[in-house]
Formats: C-alpha cells, sequence, structure tokens
C-alpha cells in the first residue's frame, strides 16, 4: 500500500469511529420530553401468574410480548426475601428503549439457560443485542426456559444435574462484564 493509500484508509477508519462514537451517545440519551417510561421495568419470569412473565403495579401484570431484545449489561445474583421467605435470584439488565431487569430464581431453568448461553458466548458477540425469548415447558406447567439469541441465532447450550453451575455463572458473569467494559 502507498503510504496516500495508507493516510486515505486512516482517514476513513478515523471518521467511521467518530460515527460510531456518535451513534453510542445518542443510544445512551435519555428519552425527552412526555412518556411513560421513567426509571426500570422489572420482569418477573416465571409462570405464577398464567403468563410466561409479568410486571408488578400493585397487581401482577402480564406481558404480551414474546421476546425482549436488547444489549445484555449486567448478570448478578441477589438474596431477596419474597413471602417471608429468604431466596437468591439472578437478576439481568437488559437496555433496550429502557432498562429492564428480569428476574428469576437462580436455579430455575430460565435462569439456567440465560447462564449456560452468555457462558458459551465472547464479550464481542455481546456487543450487538441479544433477545431473550420465555419458553413455557412442554410437559410441566409451572416450567419456564428462555431461549437466547445472538444477531438472530439461536445460542445453543445444553446443561445436565452434573453442570457445575458456580463455574458456569461465573464464565457468563465475566463475559458480560468484559463486554460491558469497552471504551468508546
Amino acid at each position: 500500500m502507498s503510504p496516500q493509500e495508507n493516510a486515505e484508509l486512516l482517514a476513513v477508519l478515523m471518521r467511521q469511529e467518530e460515527l460510531l462514537k456518535q451513534l453510542v451517545a445518542a443510544i445512551n440519551k435519555p428519552k425527552l420530553g412526555l412518556h411513560s417510561e421513567a426509571g426500570n421495568c422489572r420482569i418477573y419470569c416465571n409462570r405464577q401468574h398464567g403468563g410466561l412473565w409479568y410486571t408488578l403495579n400493585g397487581e401482577p401484570s402480564d406481558i404480551p410480548q414474546t421476546a425482549l431484545t436488547g444489549y445484555l449489561k449486567e448478570l448478578r445474583f441477589e438474596n431477596t426475601e419474597r413471602r417471608k421467605k429468604e431466596s437468591c435470584k439472578l437478576l439481568i439488565t437488559v437496555q433496550a428503549d429502557r432498562t429492564y431487569i428480569l428476574e428469576s430464581g437462580y436455579d430455575t431453568h430460565f435462569s439456567k439457560c440465560i447462564l449456560a448461553a452468555i457462558a458459551t458466548l465472547t464479550p464481542e458477540q455481546l456487543y450487538s443485542p441479544i433477545t431473550l425469548q420465555p419458553q413455557p415447558g412442554t410437559t410441566d406447567e409451572s416450567v419456564l426456559f428462555c431461549r437466547v439469541w445472538v444477531n438472530s441465532e439461536l445460542v445453543m447450550a445444553s446443561y445436565n444435574e452434573q453442570s457445575d453451575w458456580r463455574e458456569i455463572s461465573k464464565q457468563a458473569i465475566a463475559v458480560t462484564k468484559a463486554a460491558n467494559e469497552i471504551a468508546f
């Protein structure tokens, strides 16, 4: 490559980097004007109230949409009290049109599906939006699974009784953390 071609390529790459920075800044801006989307939206991922997932605003409200697409920002475990019992929950933070926090029991199939899938990915794959799609169990009315899609491709990750969930969880959290540490 000639010095002039190198200079032209460098100029194009610098312009592309500047456009990418502008795009990220535009995505991260809050909505202006009147809207009903202040704060986070917490989604409970279980079939307790007849649907696949729901929100609580006093009363449970089923979510009719069958998938959530956005950027995976965080996976973390939190001890909390539900129905006067201590329990551990997996919290999945997804940035989309607003911040969504999905909550699921740490040992549910929903959580295991997400953890197993994310643990197989690279941080670079999480630079793209993911889609989380709850799937009802076919033989047990209380079971809820979750399909994970990246770039319109289903992430296939199996697990069984011998799976080491401590290691799978650590890997999934590490991949998510590494993907979100990139500086634009």
